[in-house]
């Protein structure tokens, strides 16, 4: 390649990032040199056991980025969710307010899926496009007018753009002099993946206790040596951070018991297929998306509660509005670095951002508490909506992120 083409360098190698890289390929082909750094891409992507949620936009996405076909067969649709609202001595949870999960015809809400499987087949997928992938972290950047330096292992590279896609505590956010927004909730999330003697019919549940949150989300069944099926569901169990060590430190048969007081016997019997993991939960936002040759990509832009599953959707977002942003860009001849540009990008995002935030907070702070008055409303409101299918739909679809204006064209699933 001429050393003269556009180079874009993304300092990150998690789904949002790997999702941006092969995009820019697709679209540009020769037209274009992607170069991703993380140390990351040294180790076995199977590794990574968590389940993510991947809403119908962000579906579409995959379809159009040529992926999804290959990691369908191991996601999971969700066919309906049930939310309740209780304490945990409650002996009976109501479902105040259910869900079927089609937002169109054979299309599911959102799928479960594993992060491994997804970034095996995103990180193939960018080898085959040409990306280059490097199995180093970004160490410093110096930017000016014409492009901007990136140091990453022990060489200097020139690039018109370098996007931070580091993680929620991305030290590149850090050395841009970008504020970070945040506060903390008090909360850890606890997760693991979940065996059960009964078939979870592809149905999620919420379930709303005074600690916090607590969902069973359903993953694809595996087949045993001997031919019976293993039913399996991740949880995310959202609990008082001051009570999580306890709980970790207690002896398995103890913390299965406080396991199956939350997530009930409606399943059968239960057991750990993966041990539980803690992770505190906190809100935090940067106070720009952009610094000059610098866009921030997912979790280095924006941290909210995992109440609604959207973490990894608002990331995948950010990947598809920033794509279509640079390659319009390059197209028309123009430097996809420049201030202008990234100020697109600045606006594309900054008022899907706010708004999910907002909700996820306040919906953690409407449910996570034991006030009868607001447990009253709550319930209430849950009702009405359960009997409203014109406003059902309408949070259907912000759920599935098919809702929020003019989306870009990777989540309606066209091509660049």
């Amino acid at each position: 390649m001429s050393a003269e083409l556009p180079r874009i360098v993304i300092a990150g190698g998690g789904l949002a990032g790997l999702s941006l890289a092969l995009a820019l390929k697709q679209a540009l082909s020769d037209g274009v040199e992607v170069t991703m750094y993380d140390p990351a891409l040294g180790r076995d992507p199977h590794a990574d056991k968590r389940a993510y949620a991947i809403g119908a936009a962000a579906r579409r996405m995959l379809e159009a980025l040529r992926i999804w076909d290959g990691v369908a067969d191991a996601a999971q649709p969700i066919h309906d969710m049930v939310i309740t609202d209780s304490r945990l001595q409650d002996p009976v949870r109501p479902s105040f307010l259910t869900f079927a999960g089609e937002v169109e015809a054979g299309r599911p809400l959102a799928h479960m899926i594993a992060g491994g499987d997804l970034t095996a087949a995103l990180v193939e997928a960018c080898r085959g496009a040409g990306v280059s992938l490097k199995a180093t972290g970004v160490e410093s950047f110096s930017p000016d007018p014409a492009g901007i330096d990136v140091a990453a292992g022990g060489r200097t590279e020139r690039a018109c753009l370098l996007v931070a896609a580091d993680g929620a505590r991305s030290r590149l956010r850090e050395l841009a002099g970008i504020a970070w927004i945040s506060w903390p909730y008090r909360q850890s999330a606890i997760v693991a993946t979940i065996r059960h003697a009964r078939d979870h019919e592809g149905r999620a549940v919420e379930h709303f206790l005074p600690s916090g949150p607590f969902a069973i989300l359903p993953l694809k069944p595996e087949t045993a040596p001997d031919g019976s099926r293993l039913y399996r569901s991740s949880i995310v169990w959202s609990e008082r951070s001051e009570a999580v060590p306890h709980l970790l430190e207690s002896h398995p048969e103890d913390l299965l018991a406080e396991l199956e007081r939350r997530f009930g016997l409606q399943l059968g019997a239960l057991s750990f297929e993966t041990g539980p993991q803690a992770f505190p939960l906190s809100f935090g936002v940067a106070r720009r998306f952009t610094a000059e040759r610098l866009a921030l990509l997912g979790d280095a832009a924006h941290v909210i509660h995992p109440i609604a599953g959207q973490g990894l959707n608002l990331g995948l977002h950010d990947a598809a509005a920033l794509a279509e942003i640079v390659v319009e860009a390059l197209r028309l001849g123009r430097d996809p670095g420049a201030a202008d540009v990234l100020e697109e990008y600045e606006r594309a995002r900054r008022a899907d951002i706010t708004a999910m935030g907002l909700v996820t907070d306040g919906l953690n702070r409407l449910f996570s508490n034991d006030i009868l008055p607001i447990r009253l409303i709550r319930d209430l409101g849950l009702g009405l909506v359960d009997r409203m299918p014109a406003l059902k739909s309408f949070f259907i679809r912000e759920a599935a992120g098919l809702g929020r204006g003019t989306a870009p064209r990777l989540l309606r699933g066209e091509a660049l």
